[in-house]
């Protein structure tokens, strides 16, 4: 993360209470910070986040407001290619989440100022909450997975092909047009990204070339899942639901973090990406095809009359691996995650990728 001045600091220095006064006004017109002190900090670079910073301020105010004493504020500066992604995590707090009704951090204020590429956003602190973040390298118990994939049916079921995205949703981007499509699919911007990864990490490297396809098939494969599945039911996915990306709250239900990759795609995009990660390689195999079955099940209770069949969601399940392997995880450097979790992710997603047999699903597209 580069360390130029923005105008929003990307260390615990700097937030004074008028900065955070001016985050918060258009949500709360009555806030203003008196005082803001930092309790802690995770810096990008210690293994504790992956592109973002995140720090902990206990905050006074004027007067009495409907607004928490303790906040996270999350900080970073977006360098090409990442360029899209902290504008569309604000658009998604200020304009989708007010209306959801599903388990999701609440924010208070944010906004991405793209002169100087600095992202703001002040949140609740999940921690008061007792929540627990897994990852790839801690066992989540199988019920978390079916709440999270009921999380996950809950938000698909609300948009499931829905007239809004003609209308008041038409901002929301889609996997086959935007910035964010431009940033995955431009050969100069995240494919570039990741033929570097490849080069220089040797676990990649071995990893990719046990596939027994190169990177640019790889790139191929996505590019041609994407375009098929932008042709099936579309909805609002969240994008980027690896086991990282959820919380599990003390009575095992299960939230989702870090919207920076929403947008209008398929459902299976999410679904996925969940089970390819959450579970160890022999409980993903013992429990896909009925977990699966779960989704499409809490699908249906949400409201959805033309739920695709089981077989036709085990086959584009198998398609969307692709998708968690060469952006998923070939994009990730290890300093993000630290070697541990990058390791296991990537072993993981890889092992999917051949145990459901996607690269001849993906040979068959051609």
């Amino acid at each position: 993360m580069p360390q130029q001045e923005g105008k929003y600091p990307l260390t615990a220095e700097g937030w004074t209470p008028d900065l955070l006064t001016e985050l918060l006004r258009p949500q709360h017109p009555e806030a203003k910070v008196t005082a803001a002190s930092v309790v802690d900090r995770n810096l990008y670079g210690e293994g504790m986040v992956s592109t973002a910073a995140r720090i902990t301020l206990d905050l006074d105010y004027a007067t009495p407001v409907d607004l928490p004493r303790r906040v996270l504020v999350k900080i970073a500066q977006t360098v090409l290619p990442a360029q899209p992604l902290y504008e569309n995590e604000v658009a998604f707090y200020a304009r989708l989440r007010p209306e959801l009704d599903l388990e999701a951090p609440r924010a208070f204020g944010g906004d991405y100022d793209a002169d100087s590429g600095t992202l703001a956003l002040v949140m609740e602190d999940l921690r008061l909450r007792d929540v627990r973040f897994p990852n790839v390298t801690t066992p989540v118990p199988l019920d978390s997975i079916r709440d999270l994939l009921d999380t996950l049916a809950r938000l698909h079921a609300r948009y499931w092909q829905s007239p809004r995205f003609s209308g008041d949703l038409a901002w929301v981007q889609s996997h086959m047009a935007g910035p964010l499509h431009h940033m995955f699919h431009d050969p100069a911007l995240v494919p570039a990204l990741i033929a570097e990864e490849v080069r220089t990490e040797q676990f990649k490297r071995e990893m990719v070339q046990r596939l027994g396809l190169s990177v640019e098939q790889l790139f191929d494969g996505f590019r041609a899942v994407q375009a098929h599945q932008a042709r099936l039911p579309g909805t609002i996915v969240h994008g980027d639901t690896h086991i990282g990306n959820t919380y599990l709250l003390p009575d095992g239900r299960g939230g989702l973090l870090d919207w920076q990759l929403f947008s209008r795609g398929c459902c299976v995009h999410d679904v996925g990406y969940l089970i390819a990660t959450g579970l160890s390689v022999e409980d993903r195999r013992r429990n896909e095809r009925d977990l699966l079955d779960h989704y499409l099940d809490r699908l249906k209770a949400h409201g959805v009359s033309e739920a695709p069949s089981s077989e036709d969601l085990w086959t584009e399940y198998r398609r969307a691996a692709v998708w968690n392997v060469y952006i998923g995880w070939l994009t990730c450097p290890v300093v993000n995650y630290g070697l541990d979790i990058c390791v296991m992710a990537h072993l993981r997603v890889m092992t999917a990728f051949e145990d459901l047999e996607t690269a001849k699903l993906l040979a068959a597209m051609r």
